[in-house]
């Protein structure tokens, strides 16, 4: 076996060690270390080995210095350090007890006569040599369990050719200290070589740093040639989205891999470990920094206030659960109808609230949205202040098989809470709309819109009539109504995103639906936000857009993601490729393009990415009559008089293709038995 290989041995059994015998270990190596530096110190102090007398005069001394020095090394806790992760408090501790070690023999040998001369600067020399034999060792035995002592020829030698024992080389995105956090974790788990930096400061470029080159951001092609790294991580967790997309464009050119360790903030909350590499997120890839919330209008609807949320198991809401939690409601209702979902969000928010002692009630409760008297009971009973309806059915494919659930979710669902909120005196109510709202090819997008329609039918009714099982009540409408409309948010159930990265991962071809199909973007997180500060902002009957940035390719964005993942795409131009894209064409009632206002009245509003929306409306009076027949035609599945109806009431709505309800084509004979 090789040295190389024996080393590796010893490790492992060191390693493997039970605690106990660890500790013993490193006692008796102390005792053989003050030894040792007792003995230099005569020798040095007085330049004759034959005057040093470990077993004759000199026996006490030798006796005194483990004696003293020992117990202070329990108390500073030497022995209850992971070697392996040995840091600069451990340095500290060291140096304070071999300090006070050599202090306390210092007196000894002032105080006890011994029939030997003993020069009293040897104890100075004694207390030099502890630090450096104790401390060194410590530091060496570090490096040794780090599995970075393998290395220490990089700064005269930067060719990495092969593999140390078959382990992907990696280079670091960001030398700073997340960098060199990064590369201490990869260096102690052993599934990854680190094998060089790269960064953007010219001061640290050619230098070496925790035994590795630090190479410009121009000199990539370069670092591949010396160190055949295949995979960089990004370890720039503070840097902006555009610096990132910047360094994303920059790094798609090679045959690399991407990905990155978490931000700050995740590491602050203990989500995830600095260790915790994740693919790149997607965020970065469209450049878009958060503005930071306002806090006068984050906490306008929340602080003190007893808030719900529908569909809080949802991407949205439970986003929107998170950004309350942190507000500081009094207490904070999630509605949920899956089982799941609700218990999902719920023992995350519990934990939360244990973590940081927050003082808010959370309370989960099972409902579905389209049962009007549960709803009013929860309103009530509760005294809820704000409500977000964040609750829907938005996967356009599914909505468009499944016309009569669209319908009953979207709009008799938000029909039904909007009047509870009326009949329970809910002072705020915010409608999570969508993009495909507008101008709509899809029953999802015209359900949306039609929502829309009734809470600005509402909100300019002081005293309606109500519909469905609250008809006849006596009704004072103080609820102040407001809609929120944006396009897709990254990463949200029913994303492409999570699609794409799961077909990469399995080598599989890339579907698109169409090659110039494009589509706004959102982080849910930034979504949520916005959503609060708009639903702060409204007057009764405000319809806001978020401001969105430009529009995304989706088949550039799949691109962009196979050569992040270190893949090239398949094409006509290079058949060798790895990964195909495949365009598989539109899907019932999708849309190539998705707009954001219907018309061009819109203002702006004290929020830099809020707009506000000034559109068309029906008054409630028409519009409680054509929701009528709108149910009634969904309760005999006459979907022909339920398209025609949203025709006739949704502005712009065209329907592309014939109608693909399951049950309808089924009625019609149109699929076989």
């Amino acid at each position: 076996m090789s040295v190389l290989g024996l080393a590796y041995q010893l490790r492992s059994r060191l390693v493997a060690l039970p605690r106990r015998y660890k500790r013993l270990l490193q006692i008796a190596t102390d005792v053989l270390l003050l030894w040792a530096a007792l003995w230099l110190a005569f020798v040095i102090r007085l330049g004759d080995v034959d005057t040093v007398e470990p077993l004759g005069g000199h026996a006490w001394l030798f006796v005194a210095a483990p004696a003293l020095a020992i117990p202070l090394f329990i108390r500073y806790g030497m022995y209850r350090a992971v070697m392996r992760y040995f840091g600069n408090e451990a340095l500290i501790a060291i140096a304070k007890a071999v300090s006070i070690a050599a202090l306390l023999l210092a007196l000894t040998v002032y105080w006890y006569q011994a029939p030997t001369l003993i020069p009293r600067s040897m104890v100075l020399i004694y207390w030099l040599l502890s630090l450096l034999l104790v401390g060194g060792l410590r530091l060496l035995m570090r490096q040794y369990f780090m599995g970075a002592w393998y290395s220490v020829d990089q700064p005269f030698s930067f060719k990495h050719k092969g593999r140390v024992k078959d382990i992907p080389h990696v280079a670091v995105y960001g030398a700073g200290a997340a960098g060199n956090q990064l590369v201490a974790a990869l260096r102690s788990g052993r599934g990854m070589h680190p094998v060089a930096f790269i960064d953007d400061d010219p001061g640290i470029v050619d230098r070496v740093i925790a035994g590795l080159p630090v190479y410009a951001a121009n000199d990539i092609q370069q670092m591949l040639d010396d160190t055949d790294a295949v995979e960089i991580l990004l370890a720039i967790p503070s840097a902006s989205r555009g610096r990132r997309r910047e360094v994303l464009e920059l790094l798609q050119r090679f045959p690399l891999r991407v990905r990155s360790v978490p931000g700050f903030m995740d590491l602050a909350s203990g989500r995830v470990k600095v260790e915790d590499v994740q693919e790149v997120d997607i965020a970065d890839l469209l450049g878009r920094d958060a503005v930071p919330p306002r806090p006068a209008l984050f906490e306008r609807c929340i602080r003190n206030q007893v808030v719900l949320v529908t569909g809080a198991g949802g991407s949205i809401g439970a986003e929107l659960c998170r950004q309350i939690l942190a507000t500081g409601p009094a207490t904070l209702l999630l509605f949920e109808h899956s089982e799941f979902n609700l218990y999902s969000i719920h023992a995350e928010l519990e934990q939360r609230i244990g973590r940081e002692a927050l003082a808010v009630r959370l309370v989960p409760l099972l409902g579905s949205i389209r049962e009007p008297q549960r709803l009013l009971e929860v309103m009530r009973g509760w005294g809820v202040d704000t409500v977000y309806h964040a609750a829907a059915y938005k996967h356009v494919p599914m909505v468009e098989h499944n016309i009569a659930e669209g319908v009953l979710n979207n709009v008799l669902g938000s029909l039904y809470t909007a009047q509870a909120a009326v009949l329970a005196g809910v002072e705020h109510f915010v409608l999570i709309s969508t993009d495909k709202a507008v101008r709509p090819t899809n029953v999802m997008g015209s359900t949306k819109r039609l929502a829309e329609m009734v809470l600005q039918a509402l909100s300019r009714e002081p005293a309606p009539q109500l519909l469905g099982a609250a008809t006849g009540l006596p009704a004072v409408n103080r609820t102040r109504f407001t809609m929120v409309r944006f396009g897709n948010v990254l990463g949200s159930s029913g994303s492409v995103i999570p699609r794409f990265h799961e077909q990469i991962r399995r080598g599989q071809a890339v579907t698109v639906t169409h090659p110039e199909i494009t589509r706004y973007f959102m982080t849910i997180p930034e979504a949520a936000q916005l959503v609060i500060q708009a639903g702060a902002m409204g007057q009764g009957g405000d319809v806001f857009v978020l401001d969105m940035g430009e529009p995304v390719k989706i088949a550039e964005l799949a691109e962009k993601m196979i050569l992040l993942s270190g893949l090239t795409v398949r094409s006509a131009s290079n058949p060798e490729g790895d990964i195909a894209i495949e365009f598989t064409g539109l899907r019932p009632g999708e849309k190539l393009y998705e707009e954001l206002l219907i018309g061009e009245n819109v203002s702006p509003t004290e929020h830099p990415m809020i707009m506000r929306a000034n559109e068309d409306h029906l008054p409630w009076a028409t519009l409680r009559t054509t929701l009528d027949e709108l149910l009634a035609a969904v309760e005999r599945d006459d979907y022909p008089q339920v398209r025609q109806l949203l025709r006739d009431t949704v502005s712009g709505y065209t329907p592309d293709g014939e109608i693909v309800d399951w049950i309808y084509r089924r009625q019609a004979g149109r699929d076989p038995v």
